[in-house]
């Protein structure tokens, strides 16, 4: 059985997180004979790289996710300027009736959307990364403690 200790912050959202300025101690509660053999030793030092690389793998994704937010961008971008080309085309050929707004409107609407995933990469979806990934380096900074129980 293992235990992490810290003091715990509570978000608004109601998420525990172990908070930022406090050291963490993991305590490794183990039977004696379990305790008393060689591999027990190794456990600090398993945990620390463990969580080492968890947190260099969290930053590969990261890096991964921002190359892919770049490339979405630069395709939403041009299907945007495309769209509005397009539509502007069609409503000239098409007149200012409710057939060529139809097309220039709903052709800058999907332009607009090309541009969703982009938008949504470089809002919101790094903050949970980078979140996981500095605790995991906290955790491979953590003191690791072995508990002969029983």
């Amino acid at each position: 059985m293992t235990s992490i200790r810290g003091s715990r912050n509570t978000s608004s959202d109601g998420r525990g997180e172990i908070a930022g300025e406090h050291t963490i101690s993991i305590v490794v509660h183990l039977r004696p004979a379990e305790a008393e053999r060689g591999e027990a030793r190794h456990i600090e030092e398993a945990m620390r790289n463990y969580f080492a690389y968890r947190s260099k793998v969290l930053g590969w994704d990261l890096r991964d996710l921002f190359r892919t937010g770049r490339a979405s961008l630069m395709i939403g971008l041009a299907v945007l300027a495309a769209c509005i080309v397009l539509g502007k085309g069609a409503s000239g050929l098409l007149g200012t009736g409710y057939l060529g707004r139809f097309f220039d409107e709903g052709l800058i609407i999907l332009g607009w959307v090309a541009n969703w995933r982009p938008v949504e990469i470089f809002l919101y979806d790094w903050w949970p990364v980078v979140r996981r990934r500095r605790l995991y380096r906290r955790l491979s900074l953590a003191q690791v403690t072995v508990v002969a129980e029983g």
